[in-house]
């Protein structure tokens, strides 16, 4: 006796299996695929967001730097502006009383018989004519000049013989020194509150 044995619905069963397993894996591959996509795409945007938020900031600090560039650069310019103001009130306290020294360091050096005819004043720079009575007196004069502390080493730049006497008609020239900002002694104080 020979059994058959019909493989025929056992073949189909396994075949409709193996297809829904295979129909179950691909909608599973399918459906990982699109959450992996997915998961890919809102990962990218992310980081692109976050991104763009950090170049958002950086263009917002460099903003706030360059305005705050733009403000120093301004404070430094009317820093510099105040400080070319102090200075030249500075020159103008130190050099108000410059006349005053003049003369008295004019009147204090003056020697005996010698009399100043006339002085032009240009700028820190003195032309000073004068007459003596004889050439000893035009050189203590000039020595009498170079000791005062407002001018500087005076050049004699002519003598001549005045009337055909011994009497000197002479002329020299010499600077007058600025003294520095904040250096005057306090002597020179009271001339200061005199002219105030």
């Amino acid at each position: 006796m020979t059994i058959e044995i019909n493989l025929l619905p056992w073949r189909e069963e396994q075949r409709a299996r193996r297809s829904k397993r295979f129909y179950v894996a691909l909608g599973l591959a399918a459906v990982l695929g699109l959450g992996g996509g997915y998961g890919m795409t809102w990962h990218y945007e992310q980081s692109t967001s976050a991104q763009q938020q950090r170049n958002s900031l950086i263009q917002t600090q460099s903003r706030q730097l360059d305005s705050a560039i733009r403000e120093i650069s301004e404070l430094e310019a009317i820093r510099e502006q105040m400080l070319e103001q102090v200075r030249i009130f500075t020159e103008l306290q130190v050099g108000r009383t410059q006349t005053v020294h003049v003369m008295r360091d004019l009147t204090a050096s003056l020697v005996d018989g010698v009399h100043y005819v006339q002085l032009n004043r240009q700028g820190a720079a003195l032309r000073l004519a004068g007459s003596a009575e004889n050439n000893r007196q035009v050189s203590d004069q000039l020595r009498a000049l170079a000791a005062a502390a407002t001018f500087t080493e005076p050049v004699l730049s002519e003598v001549e013989a005045e009337g055909g006497g011994e009497r000197r008609r002479f002329s020299l020239g010499m600077n007058q020194q600025m003294p520095q900002a904040g250096l005057e002694g306090d002597e020179e104080s009271p001339l200061v509150e005199e002219e105030s």
